[in-house]
């Protein structure tokens, strides 16, 4: 959501950046191959993942694209399909690569530094930063948990991750009726987690503890956004590859 109260959200397979204009309605705000993940940069330029073209794409606050953020390659490694992405107070980038069993964190600095924060992980997805900016939290579907890492001293490259939250398990054993997916965090520090396969939103508290659980009736529930602290915008779809639906919860009714 922008300052004016713009909500946009992507479409993947549909190659559109739709935009839920607060005058207008609903309008195709911009086009790529295959849009994922997408911020708005304090300036208001927009920054997009293509999943499918392997890149970080800016568009301007109008909806035209300006250049390739990162194009394919960071830190001297290929990038296979950037899925989500956030970045820190200062400018910093972090983003995941979503591949099975060897995929990447990876950061690149406002200055132009680009390095690996962790890699083997199986699947990271959605990606979001801690309110004092000292932890990074990745959800790694096919583990079904979130991970954190620190970021306390931005000079050295984090060692590691600790599991956050392991989260529930479904009960047919399929790995793929699991996979968080977007996560969110509210200035109260409770997150928010699109648990992808098992058709629900799960709210976890700032310690990792599961504290609720909103069943969105969205068999393919994706991403999550706190509008504040109690109002959630949630995206997902009904089938594979659609049709799909932008939802707004309130967590008081709940």
């Amino acid at each position: 959501m922008d300052h004016q109260g713009n909500i946009y959200f992507t479409t993947l397979a549909g190659g559109s950046i739709m935009k839920l204009d607060s005058q207008l309605g609903l309008v195709k705000w911009a086009t790529t191959d295959l849009p994922n993940g997408q911020i708005i940069l304090p300036d208001g330029d927009h920054l997009i993942c293509d999943s499918v073209l392997g890149k970080i794409l800016r568009f301007s606050p109008d909806g035209q694209y300006i250049r390739d953020e990162m194009n394919g390659i960071c830190a001297g490694k290929k990038v296979h399909v950037p899925n989500d992405l956030i970045t820190d107070n200062s400018g910093n980038l972090y983003f995941t690569d979503s591949i099975r069993n060897v995929g990447t964190v990876f950061f690149i600095g406002e200055n132009g530094d680009e390095s690996i924060l962790c890699t083997g992980l199986d699947y990271p997805n959605g990606i979001v930063i801690s309110n004092s900016g000292k932890t990074l939290y990745v959800a790694e579907s096919y583990r079904n948990r979130i991970i954190s890492i620190t970021l306390e001293d931005k000079r050295e490259l984090p060692k590691g991750y600790e599991v956050f939250i392991e989260l529930p398990y479904h009960k047919s054993g399929d790995p793929v009726r699991n996979l968080p997916d977007g996560i969110a965090i509210n200035a109260a520090g409770k997150m928010a987690v699109a648990h992808y396969g098992m058709q629900c939103v799960r709210l976890v508290s700032p310690k990792g503890e599961l504290i609720g659980t909103i069943d969105t009736g969205m068999p393919c529930t994706s991403n999550v956004f706190f509008i504040d602290d109690e109002t959630l915008l949630v995206t997902g779809g009904y089938d594979e590859p659609g049709p799909g639906a932008v939802l707004r919860i309130n967590l008081n009714e709940r």
